[in-house]
């Protein structure tokens, strides 16, 4: 099933946001746990929300508000759609200078999202903007990838992520990541196919940031938040799984 949000003049990111990530699942029990702790009229916010997969999941269970939070305005669009008459939203803004007029109870930022950022600097922006949206003993959680598992000796090739969509087909096919310094590099090879056969093809290549759960605890405590006990998001057959630092606003 294609969520809607998809259909417009330039669908842009909003597409392929759905096609590799849209069928993620292994986070959404750990978002479940931490927003079903909350009050009724506590806010979660997701930061880097994508098309809205975490955001639609949380607000179709739970009486909160949810709220997105991304840079690229056609997956803002994606979410007001996919959301339109539940309690899930989004706004239009860099989760390095944010500042939504809202106090937050759940801060989630899902898939490296805090590995996207180019250095310390960005990263102590997002967090000292996480902190001031905080309530008193607010939570936020992170997930991060540590470390790449070694790659077995043999193993079976990937298998593209697929959707089709009014007769467009359009796959994602995943390759080894590269581990170059500081770099964890991510590959896919994206294909479009189109009704009438004609297919185009282009690579897609995002970098994150190495970083290890101590050293980010170290940042966040800098920017005035304390480390909590932290959480494990279970790998797939597709996914590696990932270390989620939590934190804690002053009370």
């Amino acid at each position: 099933m294609i969520a809607v949000g998809l259909h417009r003049k330039d669908p842009g990111k909003a597409i392929w946001n759905e096609v590799e990530c849209g069928g993620y699942e292994a986070d959404l029990p750990l978002w479940e746990e931490l927003a079903g702790e909350l009050d009724e009229d506590e806010k979660i916010l997701e930061l880097g929300c994508g098309a809205g997969r975490v955001v639609h999941h949380l607000a179709a269970r739970f009486p909160q508000p949810v709220i997105g939070l991304d840079s690229d305005p056609n997956l803002v669009e994606a979410v007001w759609e996919r959301c339109h008459g539940m309690g899930g939203d989004a706004e239009y803004g860099d989760v390095r200078k944010f500042d939504i007029g809202s106090e937050f109870g759940l801060t989630l930022a899902p898939m490296q999202l805090i590995q996207l950022l180019a250095d310390r600097r960005e990263r102590m922006a997002c967090l000292n903007c996480v902190r001031d949206s905080m309530t008193p003993g607010a939570r936020a959680a992170f997930a991060i990838v540590e470390e790449l598992p070694p790659a077995p000796e043999s193993s079976a090739p990937p298998l593209p992520d697929v959707r089709e969509i009014d007769g467009w087909i359009y796959s994602s096919l995943p390759f080894e990541p590269i581990v170059e310094g500081d770099l964890i590099r991510l590959r896919r090879l994206r294909q479009t196919v189109g009704p009438d056969g004609a297919m185009k093809e282009e690579p897609n290549e995002v970098d994150l940031q190495a970083i290890s759960a101590n050293e980010l605890e170290k940042e966040a405590e800098e920017a005035g938040l304390l480390p909590l006990e932290r959480r494990e998001i279970p790998a797939t057959e597709a996914h590696v799984g990932s270390t989620v630092v939590m934190l804690e606003a002053a009370r």
